[in-house]
């Protein structure tokens, strides 16, 4: 297989994007992740760009990395200052760190315009940068800014500004599609000249501005660059930088290029959750790959022949890259899907044993009732269970009180009384909220942790309510659906009452009791 290193730039580029902001913490857990994963480079942040990631070149000194190398990043010395005196050059001297990279402006816009300066003293600018960090025994790869760009406006200056790098001793050429705007085409083309231009490694940056990252990290991979440098689930400023949660399976697994060990493709999805996760982002469930929606089926027909031979709808087996199949519950499920998810809990299970035909009954009522599993098949499998006698009580209800407070204070309008029972042993608890939901949320976790420790991995990442029959006006029964995770597996469970509480309660109890049994193997 052909070898293409993967640079991750998460906490750089990705902690750009709007919401994004890690700690120094954060950071830590992302590098011990992506190291894991297999992550050949791991560009960390700028030292000289602010305290945080001065924190953070220290703290990362201290892990023990299996596969990555961590690489501090910069840009060229300012405009007549000299390398030596520059505080950002020094600055990336002091992160101590393998690997350097240096961007530097190779369209002469950008020269001319933004930096207010010569076009020769940029040549230099870029040469006398690389240079130093070669006389400090660091590897270097050069970022040519708005390389694409450059190119089309000025070639001459665009390959002079690669030359100065690779006069310096660069070690690696990337070629910087800044703006997210050049096509595949013009990628392939002017990333092939460069390939066979210079005798040394080449790669690839993209973002997503015209939605054509992924396709332009790869078109250079077959036009010959050897790195590829993205983000993990494309997090990135404006629309995203390339997606190598998406680029990564599509080298390896369909093109015969080598990325990441290949015993570690699995960990794909758990790794993109993680860092959604840890980045307090809602993760794309549409994500090709690693999203929950990606090997799901709700089709009867697409069901039932995925179940005969999943090629039929599925490009490649979810297992490769650590996801799994789905079958959505709903009125165009056929009795296959149900079927499948029944084998899931009690694989003696066939279409003809009675307990099929309850189940089938059960979901009919359920449904007329308002249920509705799409989605929500974490529920579903509560209820199969229940019908199996395969379903485990963790803890039993005995009252709850909630009040409303109007008008609010600081945000808290509500509070929650709660009282459980667990095992004989009764448990009061009291929260404050941000809504009635929100507090029992809280005084309910609060009860259970004593019992239930890993309750407290739990978090609710989404929360949605549907009037069912508007023309009941205020006493109309409602539909919530409840999203939670535990940073490995997200699950979404459901509730109907004409009462909102009584609702989210049911979609409350049910995220709990399937987090445990799915702990416990129930």
């Amino acid at each position: 297989m052909k070898q293409v290193y993967i640079y991750d730039s998460t906490l750089r580029d990705g902690a750009q994007a709007q919401g994004i902001s890690f700690t120094v913490m954060d950071k830590l857990k992302i590098v011990e992740a992506l190291d894991d994963f297999g992550i050949s480079y791991i560009e960390a942040g700028n030292p000289g760009s602010n305290p945080k990631d001065l924190e953070f070149f220290e703290n990362v000194k201290k892990i023990k990395l299996k596969h990555a190398k961590i690489a501090a990043f910069g840009s060229t010395r300012r405009v007549n200052v000299s390398v030596e005196e520059d505080a950002n050059v020094k600055s990336l001297l002091v992160a101590d760190t393998p690997a350097v990279t240096i961007f530097g402006k190779s369209w002469d816009f950008q020269v001319l315009d933004i930096l207010k300066t010569t076009l020769d003293e940029n040549l230099r600018m870029i040469y006398d940068t690389i240079a130093f960090f070669k006389k400090h025994n660091k590897e270097v790869i050069f970022d040519a800014e708005h390389f694409f760009d450059g190119y089309k406006s000025n070639r001459e200056f665009a390959i002079k500004s690669l030359q100065a790098a690779y006069d310096a001793g660069a070690d690696c050429l990337c070629l910087c599609d800044t703006n997210g705007g050049t096509f595949p085409s013009d990628i392939q083309r002017i990333t092939s000249e460069v390939v066979n231009k210079f005798g040394i490694a080449v790669g690839i940056h993209t973002h997503n501005d015209n939605g054509m990252a992924v396709a332009n990290s790869i078109i250079a991979v077959e036009a010959g660059a050897v790195q590829v440098q993205g983000t993990i689930n494309g997090f990135g400023e404006r629309c995203g930088n390339a997606n190598l949660c998406t680029i990564i399976p599509n080298l390896q697994l369909k093109m015969d290029y080598s990325c990441i060990p290949e015993e570690n493709m699995a960990k794909l999805t758990p790794t993109a959750r993680y860092i959604s996760e840890i980045a307090n982002v809602i993760h794309d469930e549409r994500s090709p790959y690693v999203g929950k929606s990606t090997f799901a089926h709700k089709a009867g027909m697409h069901a039932d022949a995925v179940l005969k031979n999943t090629v039929a709808y599925e490009h490649i087996d979810p297992k490769l890259v650590g996801n799994k199949r789905t079958f959505l519950m709903s009125e165009v499920a056929g009795r296959s899907a149900v079927l499948h998810m029944i084998r899931a809990v009690d694989s003696s299970i066939t279409k003809d044993s009675p307990q099929t035909a309850l189940i089938l009954e059960r979901l009919k009522e359920l449904e007329h009732e308002g249920y509705q599993y799409e989605g929500a098949e974490s529920s579903f499998e509560l209820e199969v269970r229940k019908i199996l006698g395969k379903y485990h009580h963790f803890f039993k209800l005995r009252e709850f009180k909630v009040i409303i407070n109007e008008p609010s204070l600081e945000g808290i309008n509500s509070s929650a009384m709660i009282k459980i029972e667990v095992d004989g042993q009764e448990e009061i608890t009291a929260a404050d909220g941000d809504g009635p939901v929100n507090a029992l949320d809280k005084a309910v976790r609060k009860a259970l942790e004593r019992f239930y420790p890993q309750i407290k991995e739990m978090k609710l990442t989404d929360y949605k309510v549907r009037v069912l029959d508007s023309s009941s006006a205020t006493a109309a029964k409602v539909r919530v659906l409840i999203e939670s995770t535990d940073g490995r597996e997200v699950w979404t469970t459901i509730g109907v009452s004409t009462d909102i509480v009584d609702a989210s309660w049911k979609a409350l109890v049910d995220s709990i009791e399937y987090k445990l049994i799915k702990d416990t193997h129930c």
